[in-house]
């Protein structure tokens, strides 16, 4: 069961065509424009998220969900890397980044992978909907079920 998702911001934003024009101009704006996707995406999972930019933050990133990490003055990846490194179980992590070095490790550790230019489709959203509690009383179906018999 995966507990964490560590997610290289950049090359995520770089693997989506929007964003990675968007990237170009203003990259506040596209981080911007990640954060809510990620929330969204996330927003029913037990589990754990970390989204790692390059660099210093360039304004206020707000989430309900995802917990944002900048490198300030050192590589995004080096912290990803050191996240893995630091793991007691990378088995319960997964990584989304297309980073060589980061999936070469990640793959050694045991910890999961998923390509950023994959992240968006339907095989990943199938295992962050896996993780979804089931059968619980915020369930509709379980409101139903007890209410109307």
């Amino acid at each position: 069961m995966i507990k964490r998702y560590l997610i290289d911001g950049n090359n995520l934003i770089w693997k989506i065509p929007r964003l990675a024009k968007l990237q170009k101009s203003n990259k506040q704006a596209a981080r911007d424009h990640l954060i809510p996707k990620l929330d969204g995406k996330f927003v029913t999972s037990r589990t754990a998220v970390t989204v790692y930019f390059d660099g210093f933050p360039d304004g206020e990133l707000r989430s309900s969900k995802v917990k944002i990490k900048y490198s300030n003055n050192r590589p995004a990846d080096r912290l990803i890397i050191e996240e893995i490194e630091r793991s007691k179980n990378p088995r319960t992590i997964c990584v989304v980044s297309s980073d060589h070095e980061i999936q070469n490790l990640a793959k050694v550790c045991g910890a999961k992978i998923i390509k950023s230019e994959e992240f968006f489709n339907d095989k990943s959203n199938e295992q962050i909907e896996d993780e979804k509690p089931k059968g619980k009383i915020g369930d509709v179906d379980e409101w139903m079920r007890l209410f109307n018999g």
